[in-house]
């Protein structure tokens, strides 16, 4: 029994990190072999070694950047993802509201979110809230959408079981619509993960002062290319981080979820 439990717990580490990390071993590897093959310029495309070299020559101010757009991506995801789930919440609880507003919001999502940034500056201005702002645009409408899908699709016996028991409005929303929206709320905070780091690079590129943005679009005019790999490099460890962050909250919050699809 105990071999049996070691060689499942082996093989679940095998799959849960193993596999991720190999794959990561071999796209550098790829990538590598075909800057050498094809003798590709590190201005066109930099290769591994390259770009390490610009983490080493500079990590401090790396480091400084990643954590401004880190603060700038967490603060706007959490208002973006309450606020999404707040608003759904409030839409599942009158029907009246939802069909009064679902069209303006359908229609405030149809519009380009980079095309807000100059007008975040010109009505917030030049600063790390305009930035925040941009996240929270992008990451609000994921989780409204999710979330309204999961509160509105509860069984209709679960429903009458609830009323069966004599269970308040409160007590039917808390433990049963609730309860079974839980997944598809996790499934627009894992795709709100993902698009927070988008709206904090679109925020920096068009105020590029601080932010790993802004290393993007220095290291363009300087024609520092490892430099611009080393700051894609770093947003998107930043962004998987995020995603699997949110994916272990998951597991822990809902675990019963994985065995009910699986």
């Amino acid at each position: 029994m105990t071999d049996k439990t070691t060689d499942a717990g082996l093989r679940r580490l095998w799959v849960n990190a193993g596999l991720p990390a190999l794959g990561a071993l071999l796209a550098l590897a790829l990538w590598w072999l075909v800057t050498i093959v094809f003798s590709i310029d590190p201005f066109w495309l930099p290769a591994p070694p390259d770009v390490v070299d610009a983490f080493q020559r500079l990590s401090g101010h790396l480091a400084e950047q990643t954590g401004v757009t880190l603060i700038e991506t967490i603060v706007g995801f959490a208002i973006g993802a309450i606020g999404g789930a707040a608003v759904a919440v409030l839409f599942a609880a009158s029907r009246t509201i939802e069909r009064m507003t679902m069209p303006l919001i359908a229609a405030v999502n149809a519009v380009p979110k980079a095309a807000l940034a100059p007008l975040l500056i010109v009505w917030i201005g030049l600063n790390t809230q305009a930035k925040i702002v941009m996240v929270v645009l992008l990451c609000f409408f994921p989780v409204l959408v999710s979330t309204m899908a999961g509160l509105t699709s509860v069984p209709n016996d679960l429903r009458e079981l609830a009323h069966s028991l004599s269970s308040s409005w409160w007590q039917t929303f808390l433990k049963v619509r609730l309860t079974w929206a839980l997944p598809q709320v996790f499934v627009g905070l894992k795709v709100a993960s993902s698009l927070a780091i988008i709206g904090a690079v679109i925020g920096e590129l068009t105020n590029p002062d601080r932010g790993l943005g802004s290393v993007v679009v220095s290291s363009s005019q300087s024609a520092d290319t490892p430099l611009a790999f080393a700051a894609l490099t770093l947003l998107a460890i930043m962004g998987a981080g995020l995603f699997y962050l949110v994916a272990a909250l998951e597991r822990i919050l809902v675990p019963w979820a994985r065995a009910i699809s699986s």
